[in-house]
């Protein structure tokens, strides 16, 4: 083990990827991290391409030089749009003993132990959804299990969770629209993964809108597990990660507004320092 502060980051545009972050903690207290959200660029989910990958590849340096070896994009637009090239053109080039994973794959791997007869719906963001992303790996990765994809943008569920409306009768009506969306796209879709973040927040809504005995898949539980199994297969890298149970927040937004909005997402008051992404 190293004596070296080597925590494992984890990056977000926003604040959802503090859900997986709670679940990283649980599962792995004594693993130290560094969390960094995007804050003030947020939302990616409408953004190029082009765009997505230079921030996200600026919160990877980033993160590096924090000391991180290995950095979680706990952002599923992030994950589709900016992953790929990082892992193929710039680890190789210019951090090829460090390492960058995402979640849209962990989520694919295991919807295959779930769907019995191959219908999978995504609920996403309009990024994530127009990136075809989960299309593309759930035909690669769900071991011939999934025979039909079907995906629902849900652009108003991330400001209606960022405003605290997690409760009220607009998010009921937005939430139902899109699930109805969903299943009249598919009536025989078994399964559902929650294709962002910040979407485990609205479950108590979401479950009353989906129809019994439809499998939701929410990231946070099964990212945490599939980031154990990845540490236990990759000793070399389990040994870079520094294991003293501290965490640290980091924000490009403003501190107070940080704090504030992060305690929704991660279920206690935390501490951040503001930082900046050029």
């Amino acid at each position: 083990m190293t004596d070296k502060f080597q925590p494992i980051g984890v990056f977000d545009s926003g604040y959802g990827g503090l859900t997986i972050l709670k679940e990283f903690i649980q599962d792995m207290p004594n693993y130290d991290f560094v969390y960094l959200g995007d804050n003030a660029r947020a939302p990616y989910g409408s953004r190029s391409f082009e765009v997505v990958y230079e921030y996200t590849l600026q919160a990877v340096q980033k993160l590096f030089g924090m000391g991180c070896q290995l950095v979680i994009l706990a952002c599923n637009t992030a994950s589709a749009k900016a992953l790929r090239t990082i892992q193929q053109n710039d680890l190789p080039r210019l951090f090829p003993d460090r390492r960058v994973l995402g979640v849209i794959r962990p989520a694919v791997e295991s919807i295959g132990d779930y769907t019995s007869n191959g219908h999978v719906g995504i609920l996403g963001t309009v990024g994530t959804v127009l990136s075809n992303s989960y299309p593309i790996e759930l035909e690669k990765w769900a071991g011939g299990k999934v025979v039909k994809t079907t995906q629902e943008a849900c652009p108003i569920w991330v400001p209606l969770v960022e405003n605290n409306e997690l409760d009220s009768s607009g998010t009921e009506y937005f939430v139902a629209k899109n699930i109805r969306n969903l299943m009249n796209a598919d009536p025989e879709i078994d399964s559902i993964i929650l294709g962002c973040t910040h979407y485990p927040l609205l479950m108590p809504v979401i479950k009353k809108f989906v129809p019994e005995g439809i499998h939701i898949l929410e990231q946070g539980k099964v990212v945490s597990v599939k980031l154990k199994e990845y540490l236990f297969r990759h000793p070399e890298m389990d040994q870079e990660c520094s294991k003293s149970g501290n965490v640290k927040y980091f924000s490009t937004e403003n501190t107070e507004v940080f704090e504030k909005n992060a305690t929704t997402f991660i279920g206690k008051v935390i501490k951040g320092e503001k930082i900046i992404l050029k």
